[in-house]
């Protein structure tokens, strides 16, 4: 059975390669793009979309079969083509130079796989099965996005200002985390789908700390 660790990598800036150029290439590149990778594509040819996304400059297109050394300043790697010999080759490499890869065709020989995500803002949801049942993935994620909607967006950019200035005008490590608590006890959520929430200005978001402060 394979087990693999939950983690969220940043590849913002990051050479990120992407070995094809098909519709597998191309749901690989869109999770990259998110995540503001450099990526570079190997492939003789490629899809639309992903000649749309090159002449717009969001991505770097060598148009050539991959070849050994193409990896090299590679942060993780996608063997995404339709063939099983190069996806190996790419693995190989990969592993040989100790990067992350992913082959798209076989989560045996990946060192990583890329979950079903749910994405509202800040907030992300990843699903995995592990390779085991990727409709059952889908269909998870299905509900999850009708468990959390848009409001998931504005309900935790909010959480994240009002952490950073509780972070920026409270010294105490202790009150900050009550703070922050609270914080999430509040009816901000219900507000939100109400539509009655409004941003807190500034002298609002001091008044709220020091009354809570003043509470402890």
């Amino acid at each position: 059975m394979d087990r693999y660790t939950p983690l969220y990598v940043n590849t913002s800036g990051k050479t990120c390669c992407v070995v094809g150029g098909g519709r597998v290439a191309e749901r690989k590149i869109k999770g990259l793009l998110h995540a503001e990778a450099h990526i570079k594509v190997f492939s003789p040819e490629i899809t639309s979309v992903l000649k749309q996304l090159h002449q717009d400059s969001r991505i770097e297109w060598i148009a050539r079969s991959y070849r050994k050394g193409d990896l090299r300043g590679a942060f993780l790697v996608y063997a995404a083509t339709d063939h099983v010999e190069v996806n190996a080759q790419v693995v190989q490499d990969a592993n040989d130079a100790g990067i992350l890869v992913n082959d798209a065709m076989s989560s045996e020989n990946s060192a990583f796989i890329t979950p079903s995500v749910v994405r509202r803002g800040r907030l992300s949801i990843a699903i995995s099965t592990a390779g085991a049942g990727p409709a059952a993935a889908a269909e998870i994620r299905s509900t999850l996005e009708q468990q959390f909607g848009e409001e998931y967006e504005t309900y935790i950019e909010f959480l994240h200002q009002m952490r950073v200035q509780v972070k920026s005008r409270v010294s105490s490590p202790r009150v900050r985390s009550i703070l922050l608590r609270r914080l999430t006890e509040m009816n901000v959520l219900e507000d939100i789908r109400a539509g009655q929430f409004q941003w807190w200005t500034e002298e609002e978001i001091g008044d709220w700390i020091s009354r809570n402060q003043e509470e402890l």
